[in-house]
């Protein structure tokens, strides 16, 4: 193996920041601390990716990353298993390792890895620090494995770090209680200088994005989203400026941080964004989420969706929406001249949810469900929602009563089941498959609320509250039913995929920051 190669399998981050994690399970918690620069210190300041990761996680992380390890792929110690594989490869290119002689003594806690410019679909360039707690043995080490590797290193000195240039460019150095690592000498050297100067770590809007992240992490990704999009050359798709200034949200300041948090049963990832416009979701529509049908395979519900469509709809009539030939001011008059009033529907409109059901493409079936504070105002718009689809010379429109009132819309373009809208009590449901949209009114069925897994749920969010939920078998029967046969990558997943009991995700906003946490039960 070349020494460059094996540099970056040996220095775990140096390919991928899982790696890093995954070989923290050998050496368990250090109780005296990792020393050296926090990674993002070395960081240019306008990185728009940055993934800090705990290379020596406390004990309590690693023994829940060997459960899972268990569970998911039955592997006792997964620590172990990657010093293993990167022992042995080293041996089969003639080159002898020993992880725990070479490489332990002198690894510290935490690493970082940034991308550094997004350009025509792709990253170019990466640097990656380890924090060591021993400069001469890692400097040791990294000049032993170049010496007696096949490759020549040209030496370099700048800012008074002494670094090593490989063939591929390659360039490797040892300063501030860091191993660095850069795609070429350019990076490193602007490393050198973020470490003496302005960096990512000192940036405000990164330490803002990272106070809080959970101390039980084990990863956590940084993306600046304004730079970010400044990198991919300042240009949004026209649809999805004109959607993102509707609801009000102004990307190019915007960050977002997600963490990992391992469980001895679940995976748990936490999101915080600022990406969440000038009234970030907020409530609980938990409940709702809950009275949907036990047979869903995947639900999700939103509260004060009546309150965000109303600000929606009054973005949209005040610009127009040029593409379907409506001016600005004319979308809600020329609702209203149709007999729609969709200032009076959004006003009723409460929570929204909505549910998918089946196990194959002929079962499939769902509804979107809207609750509503006046039953009248509820039917009131069903009916005019149908007077409105006649007058417009739709075909296929048939009257529903049993259940519910409303109608259906039957055509081939819409697939076997018809498209029903339907109103009972306060709620209004707007599904696929006439059963399955009116089994959101039929109170005496099993609802989620009454399964297990659902309320496992609810216990790994605990006061988080719950947005969406999706039941792992349920969903890998439909999924084998609807993937097409011989699909590799598919096949091979299943054996991961049938692990998973349930998804869960929750969300809440304070002022205008969003989270979100999302959990993974395993079996």
């Amino acid at each position: 193996m070349p020494a460059s190669v094996k540099l970056r399998l040996v220095l775990p981050v140096l390919l991928a920041a899982l790696v890093a994690l995954l070989v923290a399970g050998c050496g368990g918690g250090s109780d005296d601390g990792g020393g050296g620069t926090d990674p993002a210190n070395v960081a240019p300041p306008q990185a728009p990716i940055f993934i800090d990761f705990t290379v020596q996680p406390e004990a309590e992380a690693a023994e829940d990353l060997d459960a899972l390890a268990k569970q998911i792929a039955g592997i006792d110690n997964l620590g172990d298993l990657i010093v293993t594989e990167l022992e042995n490869s080293a041996s089969e290119d003639g080159e002898e390792l020993d992880f725990e002689e070479e490489i332990e003594p002198w690894l510290g806690e935490r690493g970082g890895l940034f991308l550094q410019e997004y350009e025509e679909d792709d990253f170019e360039g990466y640097g990656v620090a380890v924090q060591t707690t021993d400069e001469g043995a890692a400097r040791e080490f990294v000049d032993e494995q170049i010496e007696n590797g096949d490759e020549e290193a040209t030496d370099g000195s700048y800012e008074g770090v002494d670094f090593k240039v490989q063939e591929d460019e390659t360039t490797i150095g040892v300063f501030d209680g860091l191993v660095v690592l850069a795609e070429d000498e350019a990076i490193f050297k602007s490393m050198v200088d973020a470490s003496g100067g302005e960096s990512l770590g000192a940036e405000t809007a990164y330490t803002d994005a990272v106070a809080d992240v959970p101390s039980e992490s084990v990863m956590d990704v940084f993306v600046d989203i304004g730079n970010l999009i400044e990198e991919s050359g300042g240009e949004i798709d026209s649809e999805a400026e004109l959607f993102l200034d509707t609801v009000g949200i102004e990307p190019d300041e915007a960050t977002a941080v997600a963490s990992l948090v391992p469980g001895s049963d679940q995976i748990e990832v936490d999101l915080s964004t600022d990406l969440s416009g000038d009234s970030p979701p907020s409530g609980d529509a938990s409940e709702l989420l809950g009275s949907l049908p036990a047979t869903s395979v995947a639900a999700f519900a939103s509260a004060e969706f009546g309150k965000r469509f109303d600000e929606s709809i009054d973005r949209f009539d005040e610009k127009g929406i040029p593409s379907e030939g409506i001016g600005p001011n004319q979308l809600k008059k020329g609702l209203k001249q149709a007999g729609v009033d969709i200032e009076a529907i959004a006003s009723s409109l409460g929570d929204a949810g909505a549910y998918v059901t089946g196990n194959s493409e002929n079962s499939l079936g769902g509804a979107l469900v809207l609750e509503t504070d006046d039953a009248d105002q509820a039917k009131a718009t069903v009916s005019n929602l149908g007077l409105f689809l006649r007058s417009a010379g739709t075909t296929g429109v048939t009257k529903v009563t049993q259940g519910a009132s409303g109608f259906a819309v039957r055509s081939p373009d819409l697939g076997r089941q018809p498209v029903v809208v339907a109103a009972k009590g306060s709620r209004i449901a707007i599904g696929y498959g006439l059963a399955p949209t009116l089994s959101s009114f039929q109170e005496a069925n099993e609802t989620l609320a009454d399964t297990d897994a659902y309320n496992e749920a609810l216990d790994a969010l605990g006061g988080t509250p719950i947005a969406m939920y999706a039941d792992g078998p349920s969903a890998l029967r439909l999924a084998k039913a609807l993937v097409p046969s011989g699909e590799e990558g598919f096949e091979e997943a299943q054996q991961y995929l049938r692990k998973i009991s349930y998804l869960a995700l929750g969300s809440e906003a304070s002022g205008d920051l969003a989270t979100a946490k999302l959990i993974v039960g395993v079996k």
